[in-house]
């Protein structure tokens, strides 16, 4: 039986994936994905395929980042899709700027209820430190 995708069920799992990215945290963002999901972080990139690929790209996030904020503004449900605006920002370790980031995101839940396919598509400005 598939689980049921409503919006609090979808916030719940927004919620769980800015904790995780925001924390560096790659068993708390792998946990949500399927072993073979696939994550597009910039459109014009091949996506992250599998749970290593996706791990693998937010520890190198990790060790540019700091002080990292991540927040889904608001959400869409439309089964199985979740729709969200997002922003975030972080320090960068080796500059100090303060990088800023907004964007769209879509997920394509499993019946499982984990994210199978996540598109990003954002927009970056960064203030340099001082």
């Amino acid at each position: 039986m598939r689980p049921t995708l409503d919006h609090e069920s979808a916030a719940t799992l927004l919620e769980r994936y800015a904790a995780a990215r925001a924390d560096h945290d790659g068993d708390g963002l792998t946990a949500l994905h399927t072993e073979d999901a696939e994550s597009v972080e910039d459109p014009f990139e091949p996506p992250l395929v599998g749970h290593n690929a996706i791990r693998r790209a937010l520890l190198d996030a990790a060790e540019l980042e700091e002080q990292v904020e991540f927040v889904f503004e608001r959400h869409w449900v439309v089964a199985p899709t979740i729709l969200a605006p997002w922003h975030a920002s972080y320090v960068d370790r080796d500059s100090r700027a303060r990088v800023r980031m907004a964007g769209f995101a879509t997920f394509e839940i499993a019946a499982d209820g984990r994210i199978s396919r996540a598109r990003f598509w954002s927009n970056r400005a960064e203030t340099p430190a001082g």
